[in-house]
């Protein structure tokens, strides 16, 4: 009787330490010492895999088809992040939802990384975000380049990391990155003067704008997150710049619903093409932009395509 009790009592002890790994995300397998990078956009996130590779876990808090501006995390993934080796963030204003996790595991003296901190930024020019920085940087691939420069001692520096091959994976991703910079480059100056305006639900391309020579007509959303909400003025106005300038086609993001866009094309006198685009997310990997560079080619093709003649 008394070793039948042992029995039950060695494996209830065994059922609760099992449940203890899962809960707090570890595993008795090998390969979970691993340094831990915790990363809070996916756009971010598939930058840093490249980079590190298998030489840390990366784990990213946005899921796919998210929106950064309010997709919020677990509190086993809020008890990791407080835990990690390094932190990786927009910065800017962008992760709306996720701050005060971040600003939690930064008292807590986690090492943090801010993309915004290392780049060139711009402020909105209009709407009820003028005047403020700009996060949606990663439009330029120029900038990306900036963050990538950044990023990789950052990466190499974390204990149990190689440095060599972290130099290596950045190199390979520095040129894959300035392929891409020439295709944008080629892709964009195919479209004629007289056509290179942009209207998007907000405004999120000031990046992009600036770096290839694009005028950003309006976004249906006037500020700088999607949080924001249009007032009847503002559609109104969009509708009267659509109609003077003449552009063809509304862009509007994947991470938010078109209807208001759908609904301004229909106010226009014109006809305005709506093109949607994955500017605020990544997708899952079977779906149409499932990482960064994949991303910028389909918008660039979709851009171009709805500004040409």
């Amino acid at each position: 009787m008394r070793s039948t009790t042992r029995r039950a009592t060695l494996s209830t002890i065994v059922a609760a330490a099992v449940a203890g790994l899962a809960l707090t995300g570890c595993s008795p397998v090998a390969g979970d010492d691993r340094p831990l990078v915790a990363v809070s956009t996916n756009i971010l996130g598939d930058v840093v895999e490249e980079l590190v590779g298998d030489d840390a876990e990366v784990m990213t808090l946005m899921k796919p088809n998210a929106d950064p501006h309010s997709f919020e995390i677990s509190a086993q993934e809020a008890a990791r992040l407080r835990s990690a080796d390094l932190i990786v963030s927009n910065g800017l204003g962008l992760e709306e939802g996720l701050q005060q996790h971040l600003d939690a595991a930064s008292a807590d003296d986690v090492p943090t990384f801010v993309a915004g901190d290392v780049i060139d930024v711009l402020d909105y020019s209009e709407g009820d975000a003028e005047g403020m920085p700009d996060s949606h940087f990663w439009t330029d691939p120029a900038r990306m380049l900036d963050v990538v420069d950044a990023l990789e001692p950052e990466l190499a520096g974390i204990p149990g990391v190689d440095a060599e091959a972290v130099a290596e994976r950045t190199a390979d991703y520095r040129a894959r990155l300035d392929a891409l910079d020439a295709e944008m480059t080629a892709a964009f100056e195919a479209i004629p003067d007289d056509r290179r305006a942009l209207v998007t639900n907000h405004h999120v391309f000031g990046y992009l704008a600036d770096r290839f020579d694009f005028d950003v007509v309006g976004a249906v959303i006037p500020g700088g997150t999607t949080l924001a909400a249009p007032s009847a003025s503002d559609l109104a106005d969009l509708v009267d710049a659509v109609e003077e300038t003449g552009v063809r086609a509304i862009f509007a993001e994947s991470s938010s619903p078109d209807r208001l866009v759908q609904a301004l094309a229909g106010e226009a006198d014109i006809h305005v093409e709506v093109v949607e685009l994955y500017t605020e997310s990544l997708t899952g990997p079977d779906e149409g932009a499932p990482d960064y560079l994949t991303m910028m080619r389909v918008n660039t093709q979709r851009i171009a395509t709805g500004l040409s003649p």
